[in-house]
């Protein structure tokens, strides 16, 4: 199986999936937590290089109510701190890596996990887990604009990527989303300069039911395909 480089995941559709099953809306992250974690270990077991998780988007921050938002960061919080203690993370050497505006709007016992995850792991090459946290990919692009212009810089591919959050990432491979429920799309700009040629893969699966199977299956989806890049 051709195993891609880098897969990025737009884990769509945990309040769905609560609210299709009268639950809790909390219960619905809970899970889609439990589901992140086991794409993880696939992921390794798989041997993929790069996996970056859009965690949060910046309005999923702002704009929600604040029980749930609070809610998310409790999840945020108990999951790094495993990250930052999980024997696999250490043992396989994989870099945990967050991108994003969380430094500007976590609370503090959620970044001070952030900030261990990280530290416990920046000396690590062999694998990279990034968490995109509050990101929003139109931020991104603005940001990267508003830097060249203060360098009054030239416009042009390198001087981009020099000024993009995410620089030090290789371009996407595959894109994979979730719980689309035949409405298949991206949102606010995921990564749109790392996404200009990947393959997508959609699929109406709510997050908490794509499992290791499902993820799997989308890799096998990849490996099938013939990439032209344009050509």
């Amino acid at each position: 199986m051709k195993i891609p480089n880098h897969v990025a995941i737009i884990p769509d559709g945990n309040r769905r999936w609560a609210k299709k099953r009268n639950l809790a809306t909390f219960l619905g992250h809970e899970k889609g937590s439990d589901t992140s974690e086991k794409i993880i270990e696939k992921a390794l077991e798989m041997k993929i290089p790069y996996l970056t998780i859009w965690g949060s988007s910046l309005d999923n921050i702002l704009k929600r109510s604040k029980s749930e938002v609070n809610y998310l960061f409790k999840i945020f919080e108990k999951e790094f701190n495993k990250l930052a203690e999980n024997e696999k993370v250490h043992k396989n050497k994989i870099r945990v890596e967050v991108i994003g505006k969380w430094r500007e709007y976590f609370p503090e016992s959620t970044k001070t996990a952030i900030e261990n995850a990280i530290k416990k792991t920046k000396k690590y090459d062999k694998y990279l887990i990034t968490f995109l946290m509050a990101y929003n990919g139109t931020d991104e692009m603005i940001d990267c604009i508003k830097k060249i212009k203060e360098k009054r810089g030239d416009v042009n591919e390198k001087t981009i990527i020099e000024n993009l959050w995410t620089k030090d990432l290789p371009p996407v491979d595959l894109l994979i989303r979730t719980g689309c429920e035949n409405d298949p799309h991206l949102s606010a700009g995921f990564m749109m300069w790392h996404t200009a040629y990947s393959q997508l893969y959609f699929t109406n699966k709510y997050f908490p039911d794509f499992k290791e199977k499902q993820f799997e299956e989308a890799i096998k989806d990849y490996s099938e395909r013939e990439r032209r890049g344009g050509r």
